[in-house]
């Protein structure tokens, strides 16, 4: 097994490599506008699988596929001279479906967002199903000295009144 920094930078390099030919070298008619976005390489560093985009139609994306299919061998060539090692890996090229789980994403998110929209303008006018404020809130002062008082529920547990006369309570 490789080490995986060293694996990493030999796949950069050959990243640097492709997107400099397909840039300069690779002059085919059906070559359209291509970014390569990534480059792995196993860690036997016998294949390397670059990922690329084309903006364009699918027509222009299948062309473009084509092509990189005729030049693999050339560009398999010159990664081999640029790089060095001892065994070049053998190239495959990968569409990157990357722009169109972007594009999914974002049609994703205005959909949430339209309905998040829709909610917000249903709850504008709305009221609370039960009562304005359901949460109990702390009695008043004068309550709390009242319930303070084991037994004192308002009324005079002894059944006599206020001046311990059975009876009514004075006024």
């Amino acid at each position: 097994m490789v080490d995986a920094a060293r694996a990493r930078k030999l796949a950069d390099r050959i990243q640097q490599i492709v997107a400099e030919m397909l840039e300069r070298r690779i002059k085919d008619p059906r070559l359209g506008f291509v970014t390569v976005t990534d480059t792995r390489i196993t860690n036997d560093l016998r294949d390397a699988t670059v990922y690329y985009t084309v903006y364009g139609s699918d027509g222009e994306r299948a062309e473009t596929a084509a092509a990189l299919e005729s030049a693999k061998g050339v560009i398999r060539s010159e990664v081999g001279r640029k790089t060095g090692v001892r065994h070049t890996p053998s190239i495959t090229f990968v569409m990157d479906s990357l722009m169109e789980n972007a594009a999914h994403i974002d049609d994703l998110l205005a959909k949430a967002r339209a309905k998040d929209a829709e909610v917000a303008k249903a709850a504008q006018g709305a009221s609370p199903a039960g009562e304005a404020n359901p949460y109990r809130e702390p009695a008043a002062p004068d309550a709390e000295l009242d319930d303070a008082d084991p037994g004192s529920d308002g009324h005079d547990a002894a059944g006599d009144g206020e001046d311990g006369r059975s009876g009514r309570p004075s006024s």
